[in-house]
């Protein structure tokens, strides 16, 4: 009961940053913008007038919301990063946490109840801004993607992988190196995951052994991808899969994360919130 009292308490102290208004509004714009985009694709014909085949159009459509999307997925780990990173840290600077500690409050709830809370607004954002991007979609292209609701399922996860991470971190370190060292391994991440397809293009054993021990480690990256899969066209995959997959291309995926990774992935983030009590309990505050 605690933590779900500490979690509102989150969502509420989140709420009244100006960070979250200014993310809102930036959203709105953006997804105004890539709807006058999408627009003019639409429109776009062959240089002899003719009109583009709608296979084609299609297949445009999807590689550009691949890059949306990979531009929403960026600013989920940026923002779910800079709410986290203070979410303890701060207290515990401040002398917060001491007093909120001192009452019939344990540590597994203080951190419980920030991981809900954060949680909460991660799926909150992603479901929102989702929906909305894939209807101004539908309504300027008549395209819709053959797994909307799977794309959000990642998305989510994404932002809450990197979310875990980064309160683990800000329990040892000041929220701003928490920042900072939380965004650069996301990015380590996303690298190791490009190696890791190139080195199984070329057949390269150790570049691909270094792709797939990123992706155990921080599985931010084969989420994302799991994101691309739903985003892709099904004739896309399976026509164009075997050439596209030789260009060692980082926005296409021909399958998505196997059920035994989703199975880690989960593993992984109930690992990390128990390493973040863990390290909470141990620290002197």
């Amino acid at each position: 009961m605690a933590a779900l009292t500490l979690a509102r308490l989150t969502i509420r102290e989140a709420a009244r940053r100006k960070l979250l208004l200014a993310l809102a509004i930036l959203t709105l714009i953006v997804i105004g913008l890539t709807g006058w985009g999408f627009q003019h694709l639409s429109t776009i014909t062959n240089p002899d007038g003719s009109q583009i085949p709608a296979s084609e159009l299609r297949l445009a459509v999807s590689q550009v919301l691949v890059l949306v999307e990979f531009m929403f997925s960026g600013v989920l780990a940026l923002s779910a990063v800079v709410v986290a990173s203070p979410a303890i840290s701060s207290e515990i600077e401040s002398g917060v946490a001491l007093s909120m500690l001192a009452r019939p409050v344990s540590r597994y709830q203080v951190v419980l109840g920030k991981w809900l809370g954060l949680g909460a607004l991660i799926v909150i954002y992603v479901a929102a801004t989702t929906t909305l991007e894939l209807i101004v979609v539908r309504a300027t292209t008549a395209y819709v993607p053959p797994g909307p609701v799977g794309l959000a399922l990642y998305l989510s996860a994404e932002g809450i992988v990197i979310m875990s991470l980064t309160l683990l971190i800000s329990t040892r370190l000041s929220g701003m190196t928490a920042g900072v060292i939380s965004l650069v391994l996301f990015f380590l991440a996303w690298i190791g995951g490009i190696a890791g397809a190139i080195g199984q293009v070329f057949g390269s054993v150790g570049i691909k052994n270094a792709g797939t021990i990123s992706q155990l480690l921080l599985p931010t990256d084969a989420l994302w991808r799991g994101s691309v899969y739903e985003l892709e066209p099904v004739l896309y995959r399976d026509v164009l899969g075997a050439t596209t997959e030789r260009a060692g291309n980082p926005f296409f995926v021909q399958s998505p994360p196997s059920v035994a990774y989703l199975g880690w992935a989960a593993c992984w983030v109930v690992l990390i919130v128990s390493l973040t009590v863990w390290s909470l309990h141990r620290r002197e505050v």
